[in-house]
């Protein structure tokens, strides 16, 4: 449904889809990935379960740990840099994955008899979580559209619970 809402509907539609496309595409795009999932865990079934845990968290805190970081801590950082550490941070770990020993060239991988690996190590959140926040800090860095009077409001909301009480809608 993300996929169909926010990339078909408002990226490649520019917000004209019906929201009969949008199910449709929805639809598909379960399919799709369902069908890659499927694919994917019948290689995967001899691997260790605790590993692919460990990697799993490993890819999903190279996008979000520095974005999360960064919106509580860092006055400056804005959409830019939020969207640029998400997509930094997961891409390069992803890119990692693939060309490391977990999918080919050892007898645990995911895919034993290719050998097309180069990155030495299992899990690549040794080098994907600092480049998330890299990538993070450029985006910010290189875009103009901080706001340093929203940021103040949201942490006092956060620390205290002021105003959040007209933030909710009844």
């Amino acid at each position: 449904s993300s996929f169909a809402h926010d990339l078909y509907a408002h990226v490649f539609k520019k917000g004209k889809a019906t929201e009969r496309d949008e199910v449709r595409v929805a639809r598909i795009a379960a399919l799709v990935i369902g069908a890659v999932s499927i694919v994917l865990g019948i290689y995967a079934q001899r691997l260790n379960v605790a590993f692919l845990v460990a990697l799993a968290f490993a890819v999903a805190a190279s996008g979000n740990l520095p974005a999360i970081l960064y919106s509580l801590f860092w006055k400056r950082f804005n959409t830019t840099g939020a969207v640029s550490a998400i997509y930094g941070g997961l891409g390069m770990a992803v890119f990692l994955v693939i060309f490391s020993p977990v999918v080919s060239g050892s007898e645990q991988a995911l895919f034993t008899g290719t050998d097309f690996h180069w990155f030495p190590l299992q899990n690549p959140g040794l080098v994907s979580i600092p480049f998330g926040f890299f990538c993070g800090w450029l985006g910010t860095m290189l875009s103009s559209n901080g706001n340093g009077a929203k940021f103040a409001e949201i942490e006092v909301r956060s620390l205290t619970g002021a105003g959040a009480e007209g933030a909710v809608k009844h």
